[in-house]
């Protein structure tokens, strides 16, 4: 029987495309499933929609799905960049190039006829959502926050004519390990020669006006980062104070200059993949407790964003936070922690040169295509 290829037009369809990697995955034991309702939301809800272009596309192989992709313009992308390029994500597919080959072409069909010169991802609407195919650590399990994806995935891109556009790091850490001699040299002579402080995190989340300096700040020093896209207002109300709101304040460090304006951040989460495994990608009638257990109990972190002023990026106050949160993570027995993708190019990776006991976690890729 012949592939069939659709757009995601009703309901069923939907329906389809959403539950495909809960099925191509059961009974791996790395791929960390999120909560379906989330994954819808992000299709019907998502505030990127009010001006990104979006089309999704199944395979079917008689009435099963065996592939999916999502194909995307996000113009203030392009006006930031000066470019006409589209992205195409949330991709899956068995392992038959065929089905890649159909749900890429209706991608690169979809954004030719659209104006668009190029192709890349995978990628989201923008950097708040996942990003780059794995493509090494098949054997370690992803953060929650990360894409994984079968080992001939970027095989078949390859074949298919996509090349790579830029790598993203990850490392695994000992968090027993302590910050090294040199940070917290580096931490002290910073904090007697400049009026720095480090923030009551709890605090900070309630004040909906340092929450909004927090994201201008964000939108700012992430401005020149690969494939980034500041967050509109809608984007940052709907998005970004949840996620502001949700910190725990014994993982978290804020650095506030005399003004209390953010000089520098470093924010974590607790490694919730193994609660996120058990929940199966359902709230009810479990999900519920296997997250907040997950929330409140756990070894490991995801050293999820870090960030600095511009005007104190060269001036190494990273090592604040950094001295921070190692004493933090050792007071509370933390064993591990997964550096967030990183891009190989950046020099904010170097940071992690001054920990010795750490080994490189995944490597995620973006790949790009020309369309003409």
């Amino acid at each position: 029987m012949a592939y069939i290829l659709q757009q995601v037009r009703t309901r069923s369809q939907f329906r389809k495309f959403i539950n495909l990697p809960y099925r191509l995955y059961r009974g791996n034991p790395y791929y960390v499933p999120g909560l379906r309702s989330d994954e819808k939301a992000i299709f019907t809800k998502s505030p990127c929609l009010d001006y990104c272009k979006l089309r999704m596309w199944i395979v079917l192989d008689g009435k099963r799905a065996v592939g999916r992709i999502a194909g995307i313009i996000n113009p203030r992308y392009n006006d930031l960049h000066d470019s006409a390029r589209a992205r195409f994500g949330w991709i899956e597919f068995e392992k038959d190039i065929e089905i890649a080959r159909m749900l890429l072409e209706a991608a690169e069909k979809w954004a030719a006829g659209e104006g668009m010169t190029e192709i890349t991802g995978p990628l989201g609407y923008n950097s708040w959502y996942k990003q780059g195919m794995l493509v090494y650590g098949f054997d370690h399990v992803p953060p929650v926050n990360c894409i994984y994806n079968f080992d001939y995935y970027p095989v078949f891109l390859e074949e298919l004519g996509y090349q790579k556009e830029s790598d993203m790091i990850q490392y695994r850490l000992s968090a027993t390990q302590g910050a090294s001699d040199r940070l917290k040299r580096i931490a002290e002579v910073l904090m007697k020669r400049y009026p720095l402080r480090i923030a009551d995190v709890r605090e900070l989340c309630k004040n909906d006006d340092m929450i909004d300096r927090f994201f201008e700040h964000y939108n700012q020093t992430f401005r020149k980062v690969h494939n980034f896209i500041p967050l509109t207002d809608k984007e940052i109300n709907v998005l970004g104070r949840q996620y502001v709101r949700m910190l725990r304040p014994e993982l978290n460090c804020f650095v506030l200059d005399d003004k209390d304006r953010i000089a520098a951040y470093g924010l974590c989460f607790p490694f919730m993949s193994e609660a996120f495994r058990k929940a199966r990608g359902r709230l009810f009638p479990f999900g519920w407790y296997h997250l907040l257990r997950g929330y409140s109990h756990y070894e490991g972190i995801d050293l999820m964003m870090v960030g600095a002023d511009p005007a104190w990026q060269r001036k190494g106050v990273s090592a604040i936070y950094n001295v921070h949160l190692a004493r933090q993570f050792n007071e509370r027995g933390i064993k591990f922690a997964i550096t967030n993708p990183q891009n190989e190019h950046n020099p904010a990776i170097k940071v992690w040169e001054d920990y010795r006991e750490k080994e490189l976690y995944m490597r995620r890729r973006c790949y790009i295509k020309s369309l003409r």
